[in-house]
């Protein structure tokens, strides 16, 4: 393609050291979740009564196999060995940075977690032999039991794992609501009208999940991928009380610095005066506690 014969984009370093932080918690109170970035579009999320992750990618490369491809330049944050066993695994799409069979076998080891993923990726989770699987399409929900209900919503993207499968499966976000909290994971998107959708008939979200990175040259990246000052615009559209950027700083995909993502994001929310406490990005291995909120009868 064009952008490729010709990309001239800035140099990443190849491999970037991580701050050790403290394990995540092993339990939460109710209504309180725990969020740990681990790289990329990965993040534990722990809840009173369960442990969730997103997108999984644990492999060195974002390719074929996990060897070939983008190589990684920060290591995932917490190995998969020493996370806790998850309960709900979440597949947004089919890309390799965010599906790679051997992270999702690891997944199930000594586990029977439920795979939540997108129309037509069940027969690749299956080929797994993942047991576990259930895929949605667009505004299709799943009833967990116990309050808890995972709906599959809209993201503007695309799938291709080969030059020969464009499309052939859908790509998605998830919105996932417990008896006290409503989480939005955003999976990859450019920016669209879906946002406001998801914000009308899922309100209120409670955390938000949003890419930032992976967006230039702008002019080839635009529809399938959002910068920062978009992701700030998305946060507002959802109406989220607090979100989290990810989809930067792990693979070098595209061509802006590896910290631009980060720097263009504390400018978007200058400009639009939005305080870090709303919006703002975890460090690799980081953990945040997302406090309740307080609602009136009616859900405000």
């Amino acid at each position: 393609m064009a952008w490729q014969r010709t990309r001239d984009g800035a140099e990443w370093p190849l491999e970037v050291a991580l701050t050790a932080y403290p394990q995540p918690p092993p339990s939460v109170d109710p209504g309180h979740t725990a969020v740990t970035f681990i790289g990329q579009s990965t993040f534990l999320l722990r809840t009173a009564d369960a442990v969730i992750l997103t997108d999984p990618v644990f492999t060195t490369h974002a390719g074929p196999f996990g060897r070939l491809g983008p190589r990684r330049v920060r290591p995932p944050a917490i190995p998969l060995e020493r996370l806790p066993l998850p309960d709900i695994v979440l597949v947004s799409h089919n890309h390799y940075d965010h599906l790679q069979p051997s992270s999702l076998r690891r997944c199930a080891h000594g586990a029977e977690p439920l795979f939540v993923t997108a129309l037509g990726l069940a027969p690749l989770l299956r080929r797994l032999t993942l047991q576990n699987v259930v895929e949605l399409d667009w505004w299709e929900e799943i009833d967990l039991g116990g309050g808890r209900r995972v709906m599959c919503v809209p993201a503007q993207h695309f799938s291709a794992r080969t030059p020969f499968d464009r499309n052939r499966t859908l790509w998605c976000g998830f919105v996932l609501r417990t008896a006290t909290e409503t989480m939005y994971f955003a999976g990859d998107s450019g920016y669209g009208p879906h946002f406001k959708e998801i914000a009308r008939r899922c309100p209120p979200i409670d955390l938000a999940l949003l890419p930032v990175g992976a967006y230039e040259p702008r002019w080839f990246m635009r529809p399938v991928h959002m910068n920062p000052a978009e992701a700030v615009q998305a946060h507002i559209d959802v109406g989220a009380r607090v979100s989290l950027g990810m989809h930067f700083g792990t693979f070098r995909l595209t061509d802006e610095a590896i910290d631009e993502p980060l720097l263009a994001l504390g400018r978007a929310l200058d400009e639009r005066g939005i305080p870090d406490s709303e919006f703002t990005t975890l460090d690799f291995g980081e953990t945040s506690i997302v406090p309740p909120v307080t609602r009136n009868a009616t859900g405000g």
